[in-house]
């Protein structure tokens, strides 16, 4: 799902559930999420999305889903 952008509304699975939330940014270089590295390329992006609840987290493509 290369076409997800900021303001999507997007849904994930989390722990037996499914969480939902926004996309903040598409992410193209390494970073540091809630203390996680997260290892990110322009060939291999991730997304950083706020869930719901508040939380921030970093997912790829492959694991969103458009709300």
């Amino acid at each position: 799902m290369a076409d997800l952008k900021k303001g999507d509304e997007v849904t994930w699975k989390s722990h037996g559930g499914t969480a939902h939330g926004t996309v903040e940014k598409k992410q193209t270089s390494d970073t540091t999420v809630k203390g996680h590295t997260v290892r990110a390329s322009k060939d291999d992006p991730q997304f950083i999305v706020k869930s719901d609840n508040g939380g921030k987290a970093a997912h790829k493509a492959d694991a969103l889903k458009k709300a």
